[in-house]
């Protein structure tokens, strides 16, 4: 009986540890947000022709959506990826967009598109365009709120 006892709690402590070990690692690795001029204003404008190519006629030329396709900018797609990482958001865009086609923009047009929509939501642009690399967008948070 005390063996058991004491292998659950052993577990539950291997458990938390790994946990907080897991928590600190994606601190640690994403070290920029989305508030850190992440595109460029180039590269969010070669986005919105895209987006008239690919996008508009599922989520409308304001981004609010139309009929099943949802919002792609404002209060509830920001919560929706609140403290996720850029990579999460393009990995969803990549492999479901455009509804008609999905995966078939190249891996540049759609971290253009990403850069178009992080623009509408008011964040800023930089001097630099956003990487296509999931590694890179793996460092990225998408934080709401100006730090």
């Amino acid at each position: 009986m005390r063996f058991s006892a004491a292998v659950l709690a052993l577990s539950s402590l291997l458990a938390i540890s790994f946990t907080t070990a897991a928590r600190a690692r994606v601190a640690q690795d994403t070290t920029k947000t989305t508030w850190d001029g992440v595109f460029s204003a180039d590269q969010a404008k070669r986005g919105e022709d895209q987006y008239g190519k690919s996008c508009v006629s599922c989520h409308g030329p304001d981004l609010a959506g139309l009929d099943t396709a949802p919002s792609l900018t404002g209060p509830e797609f920001n919560a929706g990826w609140a403290d996720l990482t850029l990579d999460d958001l393009f990995e969803r865009i990549r492999t479901t967009m455009p509804a008609d086609g999905p995966g078939s923009l190249t891996r540049d047009q759609y971290v253009d598109v990403l850069s178009f929509l992080l623009s509408k939501d008011g964040f800023p642009a930089g001097s630099a365009d956003l990487p296509a690399e999931n590694a890179t967008l793996k460092t990225i948070k998408f934080v709401v709120k100006k730090p």
